[in-house]
């Protein structure tokens, strides 16, 4: 890699548009909360700007590591940040970044010409929410400086601490978040390893280390990849039986653009794409995923028209048809990505869109008409998912009300609630019949429903949706909730503001569990995004102690009961069901809102979500296997 060009980024290029003062009072409006997907912000802010060095061909190599207290030091091999002062201040520009809202090399100048760091807040509002941080800078006069910062004040000068190492050749962030912000400092690894992950995956040949070195035993993994974005697709597809066995790549370069694609299908029948804007996660899409859906249905439908295999008197195949079983990734960069909001889900440059749909028009068209072989299988599975779809339009309609808020419509076997305020009301869905009927005398009619289900639902993993809706328990859940599923999923027709998976404490329990958010994962993703799914928590063990009674919800919870009692006489009931318990006891334990715990169900990360339903509920055994023995030690730890 080429780092001659260090000397072109100077104080000049940072440019400084307003102070700091609002972001610890409002803290939501810049990492998006002060919950578990704020504090994970912080860290990608930073590592942000190291992969920005290394898409201006300056760094190589970054290494992020969790120390013990949950403090992050992030280090890369890049110019550092400028330390010359800055002519409009008259501060070193290192403080001017860690101190100033819009303060950065993005702003014009030469600083970045791409950056995924978006509005240039990313480190100053670290600096803010953080109890400390720390910068270290190598710079090129061969000394290495160092300031340190408290809430985002300097708490020392800029001062140089010696010369330039082979510890330090770039720069070093090291932060401690603030316990007064967040309601959590501890960071989850896998979360954090997916998006350093990603990373590697979208900047090809750079070199991502992260390292956990807050337990007992340190873990470290290295990425690097390249394949780029080929690989990543590839990975992705490892558990779902690939239609053919190497991506379609697409790469197009524009004076102000770029855009990378990879496209594989698979045996499945669920589409996943992911989106990227100058290496941000777009999780909500945005104009080159528009672009990018458009051009595919397009060509692959101008395709089949051109070989005859559509004739004049058929229609047009649709989209859905032409994305089941799809994998792709779409990667964009451009030098002024306009998103919505800070936390950065929705791409919004209308350019964007023409861009990219050209890019696959023609690409794609070359691609099929010189792999005759590939083509026909994706002809043929679109074909067979329109096949599917004309059926399944037949099964809809049996799950369709008259009325959103009458009940002429509904299952039989539900017992709604009178209250029609959606935000007020409660659908229990319940294992059984016999925990539904103590359920339905146990709960408060007034806003709790109470659907019971006969036995487990069919896994929507590896069945085509004419099929899922021919399926007596899904079409009475589909028509108790109002919604709808897949593409005609319409979420102002909820009837309930939540819906609450209640099943029993044991393996079947949690299979039938697992079923049920494999659905609404799969067809009724908005429901699990807007916080409307939830998973109740009956407790496992009830403990007599003399003429009192006390619930513990795991072995953990048991265990202290025992001890602070173990000089009582006790007797213990652990419950295999929760048709055992009364009416009276369910209310108590697991459906009075005073004492019930409830799970809200969180899509942290898109892409581990659906790795995680593949190796469950997919056909091959050995991921699962794996997935399992891997997990089982931390769920028997797991503490309510």
């Amino acid at each position: 890699m080429d780092f001659e060009d260090r000397s072109k980024y100077e104080a000049k290029d940072i440019q400084v548009l307003e102070g700091l003062e609002a972001v610890r009072k409002r803290p939501g409006m810049y990492i998006g909360s002060t919950a578990s997907d704020g504090l994970h912000h912080l860290v990608y802010e930073v590592v942000d700007n190291s992969i920005d060095e290394a898409m201006s061909g300056y760094c190589d190599q970054i290494e992020i590591k969790l120390e013990p207290g949950n403090i992050v030091k992030v280090k890369d091999n890049g110019r550092g940040i400028p330390i010359d002062s800055h002519p409009k201040v008259n501060r070193p520009a290192v403080e001017v970044v860690m101190t100033t809202l819009h303060a950065g090399g993005k702003f014009g100048g030469e600083g970045y010409k791409v950056s995924g760091g978006l509005h240039g807040v990313g480190v100053s509002v670290v600096n803010a929410l953080a109890e400390w941080l720390e910068v270290k800078i190598a710079w090129k006069d061969g000394k290495m400086y160092r300031q340190v910062y408290k809430r985002g004040v300097p708490s020392t000068d800029l001062e140089v601490i010696g010369k330039k190492t082979d510890e330090c050749t770039g720069t070093i962030i090291r932060f401690k978040p603030d316990a007064l912000i967040f309601d959590n400092l501890n960071f989850k690894y896998k979360i954090l390893a997916q998006r350093f992950k990603e990373l590697a995956y979208l900047n090809r040949g750079i070199k991502i280390k992260f390292i956990d070195e807050r337990g007992e035993k340190i873990i470290e993994n290295e990425y690097c990849f390249e394949g780029g974005i080929i690989s990543f697709v590839k990975d992705l597809n490892r558990n779902k039986d690939p239609l053919f066995p190497d991506p379609i790549y697409i790469e197009e370069l524009g004076e102000s653009y770029e855009a990378e694609i990879a496209i594989q299908y698979n045996q499945g029948f669920n589409d996943n794409i992911f989106t990227f804007a100058n290496n941000i996660n777009t999780r909500e899409g945005g104009t080159h995923l528009s672009g990018f859906k458009s051009a595919l249905t397009r060509t692959v439908n101008d395709y089949a028209r051109s070989k005859n295999i559509l004739k004049d008197s058929d229609d047009n195949l649709k989209g859905e048809d032409i994305r089941e079983g799809l994998m792709a990734i779409v990667s964009v960069k451009l030098e002024d990505p306009q998103f919505e909001g800070q936390t950065k889900t929705k791409l919004g440059n209308s350019e964007i869109r023409g861009f990219v749909d050209s890019a696959v028009s023609s690409n794609l068209k070359i691609f099929l008409e010189e792999n005759p072989k590939v083509a026909k299988q994706i002809v043929d599975k679109a074909l067979k998912a329109a096949q599917a779809r004309k059926a399944a339009a037949k099964a809809r309609d049996l799950t369709r009300r008259k009325n959103a808020l009458t009940s002429t419509a509904l299952p039989g076997k539900l017992a709604d609630c009178s209250s029609r305020e959606r935000e007020e009301s409660e659908l229990y869905i319940v294992e059984g019949d016999s925990a539904g009927g103590s359920a339905k005398q146990g709960r408060d009619r007034g806003y709790q429903a109470i659907l019971p289900l006969r036995g487990k639902i069919l896994n929507v993993e590896k069945a085509r949706l004419n099929k899922i809706l021919n399926n007596k328990e899904i079409r009475a859940l589909i028509t108790a909730i109002g919604t709808g599923v897949g593409e005609e999923f319409d979420i102002d027709n909820l009837r309930y503001g939540k819906i609450i998976i209640m099943t029993d404490a044991d393996v079947d329990g949690a299979h039938i569990r697992t079923l049920l958010l494999t659905f609404f994962y799969r067809y009724m993703r908005p429901l699990i995004e807007e916080a409307r799914i939830y998973i109740a928590q009956p407790p496992l063990y009830k403990v007599n102690i003399g003429r009192k009674e006390e619930y513990a919800y795991n072995d953990r919870a048991l265990n202290e009961i025992l001890q602070e009692n173990n000089t009582k006489r006790t007797s213990i009931q652990r419950y295999k069901g929760l048709g055992e318990m009364n009416p009276g006891q369910l209310w108590d334990t697991t459906m009075n809102p005073e004492n019930r715990v409830l799970l809200e169900v969180e899509i942290e990360d898109a892409i581990l979500a659906d790795e995680t339903f593949t190796t469950l509920m997919g056909d091959k055994v050995s991921p699962r296997r794996e997935f399992i023995q891997q997990n089982a030690k931390e769920v028997e730890n797991l503490d309510v």
